[in-house]
């Protein structure tokens, strides 16, 4: 008898709600050992646009939004 039948062999033997845990219990341990990929950054998330944002670009927009902003709170 392999792995796969034993487990299945003991499964079918608990009864509906433990079989559920079991259930449960197997996809934690999947999700577990996915290879998790590092988040990509703003500027690569937009590497493919072919879209080149430079810092006056980002200080004019700045200006642009809150050029009006009063600076004082009041």
């Amino acid at each position: 008898m392999n792995l796969e039948q034993a487990v299945l062999d003991k499964l079918r033997a608990l009864p509906p709600e433990r079989q559920q845990e079991v259930l449960d219990f197997a996809e934690f341990l999947q999700q577990k050992s996915l290879v998790k990929r590092p988040l990509k950054s703003a500027k690569g998330l937009c590497a493919d646009l072919k879209v080149d944002i430079t810092e006056e670009d980002i200080a004019q927009a700045r200006q642009e939004m809150w050029g009006n902003f009063p600076r004082e709170i009041v």
